[in-house]
């Protein structure tokens, strides 16, 4: 209950700011500024409304066709207050240094008065304003579209040293934070079930948030999961969302699909003449709904032999300290969606050690994957989403 009214707080923050740094300023009679701020605050309420819904036991298609228009709305004006944050940061230090370059002396020779015309400085405000908003619904058109696009194949090289011949090339395809929910469904999975089928990969890789919703809401939506084909099987891992859906419930159906779940545990895979360890952990936020998921990178590697390789595969990038003190050489992660748009990466960024790509810590390597779905507004601006190839390598 506290998260859920910390959450409406800041809502009502931002979508009010938007109101008093735009709605205000142009002026509009009483009736249009009523309905104008109706609809911002409908708007503001529409993401919760699905959740509502659900709990009510109201029809899922309506909670479906809701869920769409409010988390586009969410998006359109999470990203509207960005860049309205933006604007006015930019006048303040304009005006700044308008004000420093009167103190210096160098505009003594101006017009004040011109300056401060107030017929003049509404109809900037306003123009700058209609301005702001037709590059936010730009942007928001750009990010749907690339939020709806195939996911992009991304291939990494991971060098491991003393790497044997059967192990030499050995290829993981991850995918991660794929988002089954209102707007991601059926079709979208079995265009991702088909281009990891068109990899032929050695062993597929699924970490975690695989899911926005109870089994028996999308136990038709994932069923293409069952037709993933690899040489070494399918292997998962909890992320929050899971929890969030009934973990118990999920780990039942992942097993049913063909999955091999990981709940601190690890599996040892042959190809020829090498042995490699595929470890898993629980999200860290596991241990809060049950002592059995206690996120344990060390108890993932307990009674293994000896392996050329150990990889783990860890939801979170926040993993690889654990990791690393366990002697994992590879981790495998996701849940940060890269940033998922454009300015919030930099608000993921302060959560988790990296936010995308390869990283090293210690003697660990790391790969942060942007997603292969996205969660809640439909949009990706600057963080395209991903299928990871991880390639085995000799160092």
């Amino acid at each position: 209950m506290s998260f859920f009214v910390i959450v409406l707080i800041v809502f009502l923050l931002m979508f009010g700011y938007i109101g008093w740094r735009l709605i205000v300023p142009a002026a509009f009679s009483l009736p249009i500024n009523i309905l104008l701020w109706s609809i911002l605050f409908v708007v503001m309420a529409l993401p919760f409304m699905p959740l509502t819904l659900q709990i009510l036991g109201i029809g899922s298609n309506l909670a479906s066709k809701i869920a769409r228009i409010g988390y586009l709305g969410f998006g359109f004006f999470t990203l509207l207050f960005a860049i309205v944050v933006f604007k006015d940061l930019a006048f303040i230090l304009g005006w700044a240094g308008y004000k420093l370059i009167q103190i210096v002396g160098l505009g003594s020779n101006s017009n004040p008065g011109h300056l401060v015309d107030p017929a003049r400085r509404q109809l900037l405000t306003n123009s700058i304003n209609i301005g702001v908003l037709g590059v936010t619904g730009s942007m928001i058109g750009y990010g749907m579209y690339q939020a709806r696009r195939k996911p992009d194949i991304v291939e990494v090289d991971v060098p491991i040293a003393n790497l044997p011949a059967g192990l030499d090339g050995f290829r993981i395809v991850q995918l991660t934070d794929i988002h089954v929910s209102h707007t991601i469904r059926r079709p979208f999975i079995q265009i991702v079930v088909d281009m990891v089928n068109d990899l032929k990969p050695d062993l597929i890789a699924i970490t975690g948030d695989l899911v926005d919703g109870s089994v028996n809401r999308h136990r038709d939506d994932m069923a293409p999961l069952a037709d993933l084909k690899a040489a070494h099987g399918s292997y998962f891992v909890t992320g929050n969302h899971e929890y969030y859906a009934g973990v118990q419930q999920w780990l039942d159906e992942t097993n049913r699909l063909g999955f091999t779940n990981l709940v601190n545990e690890h599996k040892v895979i042959e190809s020829g003449d090498g042995r490699l360890l595929i470890g898993g952990v629980t999200d860290p936020g596991g241990g809060q709904f049950s002592r059995d998921h206690i996120s344990d990178p060390r108890k993932a590697m307990y009674g293994a032999p000896d392996c050329h390789a150990k990889i783990l595969l860890a939801h979170q990038p926040k993993s690889i300290y654990a990791a690393a003190r366990a002697g994992f050489d590879y981790v495998v992660s996701g849940h940060t969606h890269g940033g998922q748009y454009f300015p919030y990466h930099f608000l993921v960024a302060l959560m988790q050690p990296y936010l995308s790509g390869s990283h090293k810590y210690k003697n660990t390597r790391i790969y942060v994957s942007r997603g292969t779905g996205y969660w809640g507004p439909q949009i990706r601006i600057g963080a395209r989403s991903e299928i990871t190839v991880h390639r085995l390598v000799t160092a």
